[in-house]
């Protein structure tokens, strides 16, 4: 099934949201006090101890100090923000605190379980979610605005910061290949009438007094929910391919849905309960099985082609514009290159796995044998039968102007916009109003001039 989404973080000191905030006891039956000013801004050590909560979930080790510094650095952002009238993106803000609603759901269990566990109605829980993205956005947006005012860099800038970094500071390029194929998909009609007919039996079967949960766990191939009898759990729409949350959310609880077809393979769903745009449903997943007559005649036509291609008899990339039927690469003569960005050269962790055990140990010019791997093409079962020609292999070494200036560019760039942001924030601290309260003005901070 489709994975759930991931919402990028804003800021760490911002997502203690996503954690009740629950009344600490301290000495002397204190519950709570302003532990900093900063300008306008006031800092609480119950936000502190939120903040050491979340770091905690989150597995990152910080300390009440790290914590506190982080939190002023973020407001000598946020003061400036306001200063500078930086416009307030409210779309963008109700999309986040939607998304944010709805992965807590998700993750709690439901609208009702989320206001259990924060002690809170939904509303409430919007009114202060809402205020601190606002908040997140205008650091942001800040931090963007000083990082923008850094001219972008010449040539010459780029080789002064290559030769003034050491060789063991340099970014370390992994591997790189460049690779051709040709991709064959096995005939799917009789792979898919086995599957539909496989899915109505059961679906006959439930409907005369078999239980989903049993035939999920002894027949579907979706190991995570099979365990659980099929049950996917409370979740969003959007977390499903949409013809599988369309076919969910139409079933009222108890129905079970006729075959449905993703990406994934072939389903049968029964809802359980819905909630909103979320639901809690059971699965039964069926992927084709393809014949090993289709393995046999397309490893017998790829080894043939392969043959040919060695034998000059034509060219790979000539092949590949004939033979090859993945749509993405025949065009280019089999050319493989990255769909989101378009880039021809591959590392290892982008690679398939049964793509690079097929070429990792094959030389410039090489071609693999015939195996079997997986597509994203929306090809049912996703198989796909390959050959692959490596055209070019690129070692792992350190970055250098003449092979790899993009990516000094872009280091050296992101490097002179800290720069500036480093200088940002020394420059406020000495010019913003500080009172840092005795129980940690003896922390170490990383800056100095916090304490004054």
């Amino acid at each position: 099934m489709r994975t759930i989404r991931k919402f990028p973080v804003l800021m760490l000191f911002m997502m203690s949201v996503v954690m009740p905030l629950n009344a600490q006891k301290y000495n002397n039956g204190l519950v709570d006090k302003t532990v900093a000013l900063i300008g306008n801004e006031a800092i609480l050590l119950s936000q502190i101890e939120s903040e050491m909560q979340m770091s905690q979930f989150q597995g990152i080790s910080l300390d009440r100090c790290q914590l506190l510094e982080n939190m002023l650095v973020q407001k000598l952002f946020l003061t400036q923000a306001r200063l500078d009238s930086l416009p307030v993106s409210y779309d963008m803000i109700e999309q986040e605190l939607n998304n944010r609603l709805t992965n807590a759901m998700a993750s709690i269990g439901g609208e009702k379980a989320t206001e259990e566990y924060f002690n809170k109605p939904i509303y409430k829980l919007k009114e202060e979610w809402r205020t601190s993205i606002e908040e997140s956005q205008l650091t942001q947006d800040m931090q963007r605005k000083i990082a923008q005012k850094v001219t972008a860099l010449t040539p010459e800038d780029v080789r002064r910061f290559y030769k003034r970094t050491s060789k063991d500071s340099l970014p370390i390029i992994s591997t790189q290949y460049k690779l051709r194929q040709i991709a064959l998909y096995p005939s799917k009609d009789e792979a898919v009438k086995a599957v539909k007919e496989t899915l109505l039996s059961f679906r006959s079967r439930i409907l005369n007094g078999e239980k989903f949960s049993t035939l999920a766990t002894l027949y579907s191939e979706d190991p995570g929910s099979a365990i659980r009898g099929g049950e996917l759990r409370m979740s969003p729409k959007q977390n499903y391919w949409p013809a599988f949350s369309d076919a969910a959310m139409s079933l009222k609880p108890g129905q079970v849905s006729q075959i449905v077809e993703t990406p994934d393979g072939f389903h049968l769903i029964q809802m359980i309960e819905k909630e909103g745009d979320m639901f809690n449903a059971r699965h039964i997943l069926v992927k084709p099985k393809y014949s090993e007559a289709d393995r046999v005649k397309a490893f017998k036509t790829l080894d043939s082609l392969k043959t040919a291609i060695t034998a000059d008899s034509i060219s790979f990339e000539m092949a590949a514009r004939i033979y090859s039927q993945d749509p993405s690469t025949r065009v280019n003569g089999g050319l493989m290159a990255d769909k989101n960005t378009g880039a021809a050269l591959f590392e290892k962790d982008q690679l398939k796995p049964e793509d690079y055990k097929a070429i990792e140990n094959l030389k410039p010019g090489e071609i693999s044998e015939p195996f079997e791997s997986r597509d994203d093409e929306g090809n049912v079962g996703n198989t796909v039968y390959k050959i692959i020609q490596v055209e070019k292999i690129i070692p792992s070494h350190p970055a250098t102007i003449e092979n790899d200036y993009n990516v000094l560019l872009d280091v050296a760039t992101q490097r002179a916009s800290m720069d500036a942001i480093e200088k940002f924030i020394k420059e406020k601290i000495n010019s913003t109003y500080i009172k840092i309260d005795p129980l940690f003005q003896k922390c170490n901070f990383q800056r100095e001039g916090w304490v004054k």
